[in-house]
């Protein structure tokens, strides 16, 4: 069909196509449509396709011409089936070729790079390593730490402990495990290199950057350059104590202080005071009760022996067990003596108190050197009884009442009038038969504990004393 400025479209069918007069026309026929205003030219294919005259196919008949269509174009490009092979494809032109399976190596644990200390860092130099009993004082207060040895001090260094809500805990501890390179199991992994454990729930000395203030979780942060001479000679034991303000060993001896036996033989004890051998399997952390009512570490007392009119002797332990130095504690609260070795509880024994209601403070005694029967000691007095900025005025910035402003009153006052350590050992008597038990085991390194408090619950298996002076 002509026509003047007319566009038209052909439309292939491949369909028998049907015209006017009903004569098929063939398997092909061009089918012209017109745009403009000319009327439909013809209309009824068998296929059911109506050609407007604007040269577009109804929607009923254009859905399933895209649907076959994509079907087809679908059916082309898909990957063959897993299984084509069954259907006929014995040659597997349209089956992938099977992948091989590569073994590969897990890669190496990445390390973290251990956080460098400061400028703080130029404070605390190398040193090498220095002769006697070790003590490692950390101030809060003050932000650093000073180590002491034979009873002199060694070196000092910048700290930065816990923030608040994470205090460092102030009290009486003792090394109890070592690692050169740590990694934090509560805060992300964070590395500790050089660490040193003072408690099992957490708290430890090690290397970690100083921002010139408290900034921790609770643990105690060193330069590097400390941390590392430090780790090279401290061993389990060391002795560490955490205070408020810096305190510092000095010379003291007294006749109440333990003297050093034969280890060949020692009278036992005859029944007259009863000593409580500790089960190590109950020792873990919480104090059974005594047959005269005051709790002690470990199991019950042992069947007091009857007294025979000749004194007992026990053989000569062995040296196995007489390798460590002793470290024996004295508790006002709880009326006893109790001795560890080697981090393995021994015995506890009830003491004598002549007035249980004045305070003793906290003190350390150690033993610096053992030379025949005479030995050289140091003490130490750490203050205690600090409160918190927290709770100074009580919970919440609630005024106290009157009780409890007289009872913290009265707290302060036995605190200023803490005795010293030549006047806390006038205030208890130990029985003969531990001084006699305790002489034997006496070496260099060996400690006494006199205190207010009762042992902390870090306190157990693996562990030396610890003590609170909160």
């Amino acid at each position: 069909m002509k026509g003047r400025g007319r566009k038209f479209r052909a439309l292939q069918l491949h369909s028998p196509v049907r015209g006017h007069d009903g004569q098929a026309r063939g398997l092909k026929q061009s089918v012209n449509t017109f745009r403009g205003k000319g009327k439909q030219n013809w209309t009824g294919l068998e296929c059911g396709v109506t050609v407007l005259e604007v040269g577009v196919l109804k929607s009923s008949a254009r859905r399933p011409l895209i649907v076959l269509l994509s079907a087809l174009v679908l059916s082309v490009l898909a990957p063959p089936p897993a299984s084509a092979d069954f259907f006929g494809d014995p040659l597997g032109f349209f089956s992938p070729p099977p992948r091989e399976y590569v073994p590969q190596e897990a890669p190496p644990p990445v390390r973290r790079s251990a956080p460098r200390s400061t400028k703080f860092d130029k404070d605390a130099h190398k040193f090498g390593k220095p002769a006697g009993p070790l003590a490692i004082v950390v101030s809060v207060a003050k932000q650093r730490v000073t180590l002491f040895a034979d009873g002199k001090e060694v070196a000092t260094a910048p700290v930065s402990t816990g923030i608040a809500g994470h205090e460092t805990p102030l009290g009486v501890f003792a090394i109890i495990a070592k690692a050169r390179y740590h990694e934090s199991n509560i805060y992300s992994s964070a590395p500790m290199p050089y660490m040193e454990r003072i408690t099992w729930s957490g708290i430890a000395l090690h290397e970690g950057p100083l921002p010139g203030h408290a900034a921790s979780h609770g643990c105690i942060r060193l330069p590097g350059s400390f941390a590392s001479s430090l780790f090279g000679f401290t061993r389990l034991g060391a002795r560490v104590v955490i205070t408020r303000d810096p305190v510092a060993p000095v010379a003291f001896s007294s006749p109440r202080l333990f003297v050093p036996k034969k280890p060949d033989e020692v009278p036992v004890a005859t029944g007259s005071v009863p000593i409580t051998p500790v089960v190590l399997a109950q020792a873990q952390g919480t104090a059974s009760v005594a047959s005269n009512g005051a709790p002690s570490i470990g199991a019950s007392p042992a069947t007091t022996p009857e007294a025979d009119p000749q004194p007992k002797t026990e053989k000569k332990p062995d040296a196995a067990k007489r390798n460590g130095p002793v470290s024996v504690f004295v508790s006002r609260k709880t009326g006893r003596l109790y001795v560890r070795q080697n981090f393995q509880p021994l015995f506890d024994m009830p003491v004598t108190i002549a007035e249980p209601d004045k305070p003793w403070g906290t003190h350390i005694f150690t033993a610096m050197e053992v030379d025949g029967d005479q030995v050289r000691w140091t003490a130490m007095t750490i203050p205690s009884g600090y409160l918190p900025k927290a709770e100074a005025k009580g919970r919440h910035g609630k005024k106290l009442s009157a009780r409890e402003t007289e009872r913290r009153a009265r707290l302060a006052a036995d605190l200023a009038n803490a005795p010293g350590p030549e006047a806390a050992l006038e205030r208890f008597e130990m029985p003969q038969e531990a001084l006699d038990r305790i002489g034997e085991l006496l070496k260099p390194g060996s400690s006494l504990i006199v205190s207010d408090n009762g042992l902390s619950e870090e306190t157990g298996l693996e562990t030396d004393f610890v003590v609170a002076t909160p």
